[in-house]
Formats: C-alpha cells, sequence, structure tokens
C-alpha cells in the first residue's frame, strides 16, 4: 500500500514524540549503568576507551527495552494531540474509517518488529557478551603504574594513591597522597611534595621515590607515630590479568535467536542449559517483537478516551498495563528456571492475554470511538484522583 498524504502526516506527527522518549529514557538507563561502573573504570589509565565500549555494547539492549515504551508513548502523545483539537473528528467525518486511521501506525509497528526481532535476536546477544568482555579487561587492566592528576587509584587491595599534578608521561608527580593499611592492621598516611614513578621487578612492581614528605602511622592500639622524610621509597604492586572471559553461550541472553531454536527444538539434549529455559527465552523475545504491532489498537483508544478521561489516568493504565506484560515475561522466565515449568504456557499464556486485551479494546472502540472498557477504568481512575484532590483541599482551608 503506498502512504497517503494522511499517513505521512501521522508518521510524522508520531516520529517526534517516540525519538524523545526513547533518547531520554535510553540515556537515562545508560547514566545509571555507566555511575555502577565508574569506579572499576577509574582504576585503570585506558578508562576512557573502556567507558566508549560499554556505551558501544549498551545501546542494543537499552533501544529493544526502550522500544515498546516510546512507541506506545509517541502514539498516545499523537492520538490524543489530534483529538483535542479535534483533527481525528475531521478525519472521521471525511470517510476514513477508524481501522484506516490506524493502519500507519500498525504498519510503523511492523516495521519495529522486524527491528526488534533483529535487535533481540540477533544483535543484543553479541553486545551482551562484548559488555562482559569490557568489563573483563577492564578488571585485569587494574593499575599499571600511570597515576593522572586528582584520581584516586587503588595499587593494590589495602593502597589508595592520588596526585594532585602530573606530567603527561604520568610518571612525576606532585603533591602526592597515599594511604596504605599493613597486614598488622597499621595505618600508613603518607604525604609528600613530589615523587617519580619507577618500575622494577620486569614490571611486576612500581616504586614511588617520595621527596618532602611526612608518614603518619597508627597501630592497632590507636599510638600514633609521625616521621618526616627528605626522600624514601614506597614500594607498590601492579595489576596483573588474572580473570579469563569465559565462552559465548553460557547464558540464554548471549544466544541468538536461531541458536535458541536449534538447541531448544532439537532432537539432542542441550549439553549446558536446560531446555525449558532456552525456549523461554526465545518465546519472551518473539512476544516483545510480536507486541509491537498490537500497541497501536491499544493506544489510539487510550488515545481517543483521554479527552473525556483525561490523558494522566489514560497514561497510567496504559503503563500499568505495559508494565505488567513485561513483568510477567520476565517472572515467566524465572519461574521456568526455578521449577522448569512449560515455557509456552509461562511465556505464551501472558502474551496470549495481553493480546487478547489489545484486540477486544480495539474492537469495542471501533463500535463507538472513544467508547471502551479502557475509557470506563481511566474514568473510575480520573475520578478517584478527583475525589482525593477535593478532599485534600477541603482538610486544608479546615486546618
Amino acid at each position: 500500500m503506498i502512504p497517503t498524504t494522511l499517513d505521512r502526516y501521522l508518521l510524522r506527527r508520531t516520529l517526534a514524540p517516540m525519538t524523545a522518549v526513547l533518547l531520554s529514557t535510553m540515556v537515562a538507563f545508560l547514566m545509571e549503568r555507566l555511575m555502577r561502573s565508574f569506579d572499576l573504570l577509574s582504576q585503570t589509565t585506558e578508562g576512557f576507551r573502556f567507558l566508549t565500549e560499554l556505551l558501544v555494547n549498551l545501546v542494543p539492549h537499552y533501544v529493544g527495552l526502550t522500544l515498546p515504551g516510546g512507541f506506545f508513548i509517541g502514539l498516545f502523545v499523537v492520538v490524543n494531540a489530534l483529538n483535542k483539537s479535534s483533527e481525528i473528528d475531521a478525519i472521521l467525518a471525511s470517510g476514513t474509517s477508524l481501522g484506516r486511521f490506524a493502519a500507519p501506525f500498525v504498519g510503523l509497528g511492523a516495521a519495529l518488529m522486524l527491528l526488534s526481532v533483529l535487535l533481540f535476536g540477533f544483535i543484543q546477544p553479541y553486545s551482551r557478551y562484548a559488555y562482559h568482555a569490557v568489563l573483563i579487561a577492564a578488571e585485569n587492566a587494574g593499575w599499571n603504574g600511570d597515576v593522572r592528576p586528582k584520581a584516586l587509584l587503588s595499587a593494590g587491595p589495602d593502597i589508595l594513591l592520588t596526585a594532585d599534578r602530573t606530567d603527561p608521561s604520568g610518571r612525576h608527580l606532585e603533591h602526592i597522597f597515599i594511604r596504605r593499611i599493613a597486614a598488622e592492621g597499621r595505618e600508613d598516611v603518607l604525604t609528600a611534595a613530589s615523587a617519580v614513578v619507577r618500575k622494577t621487578d620486569g614490571d611486576q612492581s612500581v616504586a614511588l621515590e617520595l621527596e618532602n614528605g611526612r608518614q603518619v602511622s597508627t597501630t592497632r592500639d590507636a599510638q600514633v607515630y609521625v616521621t618526616n622524610f627528605s626522600r624514601v621509597m614506597f614500594k607498590l604492586p601492579l595489576s596483573q590479568s588474572t580473570k579469563l572471559l569465559r565462552l559465548r553461550g553460557d547464558d540464554v541472553s548471549e544466544l541468538t535467536l536461531i541458536e535458541l531454536a536449534q538447541q531448544g527444538f532439537g532432537a539432542a539434549t542441550p549439553a549446558m542449559l536446560p531446555r525449558q529455559s532456552l525456549l523461554a527465552e526465545f518465546y519472551s523475545r518473539l512476544a516483545r517483537a510480536l507486541m509491537l504491532p498490537l500497541l497501536p489498537l491499544l493506544a489510539v483508544p487510550f488515545g481517543l478516551s483521554a479527552k473525556r478521561a483525561g490523558s494522566g489516568s489514560a497514561m497510567a493504565v496504559g503503563g500499568i498495563l505495559l508494565f505488567a506484560f513485561e513483568t510477567a515475561m520476565v517472572l515467566g522466565q524465572a519461574i521456568v528456571a526455578a521449577i522448569h515449568l512449560p515455557a509456552a504456557v509461562m511465556i505464551g499464556g501472558p502474551a496470549a492475554v495481553f493480546a487478547s486485551l489489545c484486540i477486544a479494546t480495539w474492537v469495542a472502540s471501533r463500535r463507538r470511538p472513544g467508547e471502551n472498557p479502557v475509557s470506563w477504568i481511566s474514568e473510575r481512575i480520573a475520578a478517584l484522583f478527583a475525589a482525593i484532590a477535593r478532599a485534600v483541599g477541603v482538610r486544608r482551608p479546615a486546618s
């Protein structure tokens, strides 16, 4: 079907809010995940490179995660705006049916479904494995003897080091602070005006030649000793690579759709992962993708009913339904992994309920646009919120 002017207009109105929601939520998720990795990345001088690689590998995961919510919000915003400006009334009065009005949205959902299959089925498994590979590389990189200005470095399990200024090579330091916890429980704090970093023992450790400083030592029984020095050598260990990355495929999330189907439906018993866990992952990815073309059947009636019930309550009901669907997918996978119930029931059941709800809402809305079970729920929620607001408003003047 060749898109008409109306189709292009509706799609153009939808893409703007959908893109804004996707970008904002994806950036928030990325920042939250990276904040948890900053402590690890600060321990290596290659932190910026690892940070860039982590960002690249996390993008497919969070795009797939935010796609349903962004698509639904984009649809709801455009339908609600058209409804409030009475543009929908003009479109329907011109002879365009409600089904033809929703056709471009369903087509966009089908295109996003293919994108979701590509992301969840083939790109995300490799990016998740690559993300863990970058984390392992960052852990193994550790401290290599280079010091960056004002960076707090863990130069060992019980040693912290920082310097206010360093030269470009990271070998000449100024205003150094070192804290070390000795094996017998003594705490040593050293400060120095300057230092030179020298690698020793075949690059297994480094020696800091501290100049013009002071050492404050506190014993376990709270005795304090202060020593001033003009020059002292302080030896520090270098981090060594000890952790190896496992092979891809030890986790169901790292298998592609084809690999899940081969192992889940194959005649031979899977070597490492339970068959039902493989099938649960396979079904959940397909369910998340197939949900996207059905979202317009729910978002359009929500947008039409929001004119009477209020956009806030309609959006709240939509958010609850999407959250319930996603939670059911995650909970179903957890139950299958824990007690080995049939994956087709635990994943297919909630997916079928959500699909039936979308179709039933759409069928009811086609008869009388804006009149459906969802509008009834939205109106009741809006009335409840209004009653609470009135009750709070009455109590304040009285008090």
